[in-house]
C-alpha cells in the first residue's frame, strides 16, 4: 500500500502517515468529514487543513516524496508566504492521480484558526482509525463559502444532510455568528428554509 493506493481510503491513510511522520497537525474537511456528519459520498480528492511550522516543511516534503508525491519544500514555502488568496498546496500521487489539497492555518484567518481549535476526533474504524475532522458547524460554514463561490449543488446537499442528521447537536449560535461575519446570511436562510 505504501507506494500505490488502491482507492481514496488507501490514499487518505497514506496522507495521514506522511503528516504524522512529519509531525504536522491536521484536520480533514470536505467529503471525508461529511462521512461523519452527513451522508457518505464518493470523492476523488482530499481536503486537509494543516498547521505547518517552517521547521516541518522539509520533513513533510520528504515524507510525501517517500509516498510518491513530489511537493518540493520551496513550493510549500512560497505558498506559506503568499498572502493573496487561500491557495492550497497540492499533493498529487504520481501513479494514481489522486490529489490532496493542503490548506494552511494562517495568521489572521480567524475562521480557519477557530475551526482548527474546534476540530473533532472521530473513529472511522479500520483501516482509517481515529482522525481529526472539521466540526459539523465549521464544515457547514466552509460548505456555505464554497457554495457562494461555485454554486455547486453538492455543497447545499452536504449542508442539508448535516442538518438532517445532526440538527439537535449543532451550535446554531456559532454558525449564525460566522454566517453574519462572512455575509452569507441569505444563503444560509435559503438552506434552512429548504430543509425545514
Amino acid at each position: 500500500m505504501k507506494g500505490r493506493p488502491a482507492d481514496i481510503t488507501d490514499f487518505l491513510k497514506l496522507m495521514l502517515e506522511a503528516l504524522e511522520a512529519a509531525g504536522v497537525d491536521y484536520l480533514i474537511g470536505g467529503a471525508v468529514a461529511e462521512w461523519a456528519w452527513g451522508e457518505p459520498r464518493a470523492t476523488q480528492d482530499l481536503d486537509f487543513v494543516i498547521n505547518l511550522p517552517i521547521k516541518a516543511v522539509n520533513k513533510l516534503s520528504k515524507e510525501l516524496e517517500k509516498r510518491h508525491m513530489l511537493v518540493p519544500a520551496e513550493i510549500m514555502l512560497n505558498t506559506m508566504m503568499e498572502d493573496r488568496a487561500d491557495i492550497p498546496i497540492n499533493a498529487i500521487h504520481m501513479y494514481t492521480g489522486l490529489k490532496a489539497d493542503l490548506y494552511l492555518v494562517r495568521e489572521g484567518d480567524e475562521l480557519r484558526q477557530s475551526a482548527f481549535q474546534r476540530r473533532r476526533r472521530v473513529d472511522y474504524g479500520p483501516p482509517i482509525g481515529r482522525v481529526y475532522i472539521h466540526s459539523p458547524e465549521d464544515l457547514i460554514l466552509y460548505k456555505l463559502i464554497y457554495l457562494g463561490i461555485s454554486g455547486q449543488p453538492k455543497h447545499s446537499r452536504d449542508i442539508a444532510a448535516i442538518l438532517q442528521t445532526k440538527k439537535a447537536e449543532l451550535d446554531f449560535g456559532y454558525i449564525k455568528e460566522w454566517v453574519m461575519r462572512l455575509g452569507l446570511g441569505s444563503l444560509w436562510q435559503e438552506i434552512l428554509d429548504s430543509v425545514s
